[in-house]
């Protein structure tokens, strides 16, 4: 869609937009045309600043409009915070006169929704009076704004329990057996690159090596560990179990709370992963279905079926000693509603610990994205999800940390479910943004959290191959992490 911005950035427009046009992309042209289009316009008028919004959807014109008062833009950063806000809703009122549905996050957009609740709560609002303040300010539906409340408290009681030098850790093991056709994780098949994985290896033994020395130098004490990808039971026990080793030889992991492995694929579960990843304890790994049905598994090319799932868990479960979580993903190709329905009941059945349900999100660079193909529309994925919330909470769970990302069907977003006493620390912790996350691998991304909401992030690069040829660039960006926290 084309936009005409006139006192205002890009990014709180754009933002706006994939709310109500998902997919559409936005278009700056120069001159005013008469095509679909919108304009907006930031100005100051007397003790506000308004914000007006003119949208044009086949000749027909709808206006939306917003402000807020000039007192309380104090700063740049304040100005910008609030700007954003304005553009937001008056989007957001203009797209709701064209009769368009009204969705269930109102106005609001951002990957974190739960860090304005728990605003609201350190501010000495009630529960109740903080979701009900939610949903005016954002105009979100009291189902949404209940979850959002249930992921800040439990942001606030994880948050309790860190020390001012707790950090977490990150391991990426960037390679599966096959990539799926939603994926834009920065994975390769090892069908592809089994020759790339002992140079990774090495490479990441000499990352571990310098962030180790870094974590020391700075006084950080590491409370949870967990290693992503890709798959890491991608490799072999052996692997596994070197690797494990290299980490506990290297950092002080006296004080962990958490150690999970994302296994993942069912086609890389072992009886003698399991055991090499429990002598390290290990206390918590993925068994990721996403569904199952198997004619879902197919469409989204996976090499496994629901039976190799239940058999996969059932390793896990006999190796002991295990937490479980589950992922779903609502929204996949060639799945129904009741498809989806059939998916949480037998996942219900085998009663993992926690239960991730994804909502679909089209990530550029995913197969998805660049083949296209049907899937079920924004109506019935909200469906799926109502079903998923429905389940889940008669099963006995409860959600603890929530956020979203951009191009998911419908505008909805991520829940994990656990049973009481099941929640990742780790997950908490990255998503609300409650302390440090060093990473270590193939794209990793560190960010580093500090007094106040500081942050400051840095990445390493992207591919295996590039990763390898860039070990010591890598090693030396370890440095920052000294220098932000001061010792």
């Amino acid at each position: 869609m084309k936009l005409y911005l006139n006192g205002c950035g890009r990014y709180p427009a754009e933002q706006a937009l994939l709310t109500f046009f998902p997919g559409e992309r936005p278009e700056y042209p120069e001159q005013l045309t008469d095509a679909d289009r919108c304009e907006i316009n930031v100005a100051q008028r007397n003790e506000k600043l308004v914000c007006t919004c003119m949208l044009v959807l086949g000749g027909e014109v709808y206006r939306g409009k917003a402000s807020v008062n000039r007192s309380r833009i104090v700063d740049e950063v304040t100005r910008e915070r609030y700007t954003g806000r304005v553009v937001k809703l008056a989007f957001f009122r203009a797209a709701l006169a064209s009769g368009m549905p009204y969705p269930e996050w109102g106005c609001l957009t951002g990957v974190r929704p739960a860090k304005l609740m728990a605003g609201y709560l350190r501010e000495g609002m009630s529960p109740l009076a903080a979701r009900g303040q939610f949903g005016r300010e954002y105009y979100v539906s009291k189902r949404r704004a209940g979850l959002c409340l249930d992921a800040a408290l439990a942001a606030l009681e994880a948050e309790k329990s860190l020390g001012e030098r707790d950090v977490c850790l990150y391991v990426g093991i960037p390679f599966c057996p096959t990539r799926c056709a939603y994926c834009s994780f920065v994975s390769q098949s090892v069908e592809k690159s089994m020759g790339l994985v002992e140079p990774f290896l090495d490479a990441l033994r000499r990352e571990i090596e310098a962030t180790a020395q870094a974590v020391r130098r700075a006084s950080l004490r590491p409370v949870a560990l967990y290693m992503g990808g890709g798959t890491p039971t991608t490799l072999s026990a052996g692997q596994l179990d070197w690797l494990c080793s290299r980490l506990e030889e290297n950092f002080d992991l006296s004080a962990l709370r958490e150690y999970t492995v994302e296994a993942g694929r069912p086609d890389t579960i072992s009886a003698d992963k399991l055991e090499a990843l429990r002598r390290h304890g290990v206390r918590r790994v993925s068994v990721n279905p996403q569904s199952m049905s198997d004619s879902v598994l197919e469409a989204i090319g996976r090499r496994h079926t629901a039976a190799d799932i239940v058999a996969a868990l059932e390793l896990v479960r006999a190796a002991g000693g295990f937490d479980v979580n589950m992922d779903l993903i609502a929204g996949l190709p060639s799945d129904t509603q009741e498809g989806f329905g059939a998916t949480l009941k037998a996942v219900l059945g085998l009663r993992p610990e926690n239960v991730t349900v994804h909502t679909l999100s089209m990530k550029r660079g995913s197969r998805l994205h660049l083949e296209g193909g049907p899937l079920p529309g924004a109506e019935e994925v909200g469906r799926m999800l109502s079903a998923a919330m429905r389940g889940l909470s008669a099963a006995g769970y409860s959600p603890y940390y929530l956020y979203r990302q951009k191009y998911m069907s419908g505008g909805f977003e991520n829940v994990g479910w656990s049973l009481p006493g099941h929640g990742s620390l780790y997950n908490i912790c990255i998503m609300e943004e409650l302390c440090g996350i060093i990473s270590m691998g193939a794209g990793g991304s560190t960010k580093l959290v500090g007094p106040g909401g500081r942050l400051e992030r840095f990445f390493a690069p992207k591919y295996p191959q590039e990763y390898i040829n860039g070990i010591e660039g890598v090693r030396a960006d370890k440095e920052r992490i000294v220098e932000f926290y001061g010792v």
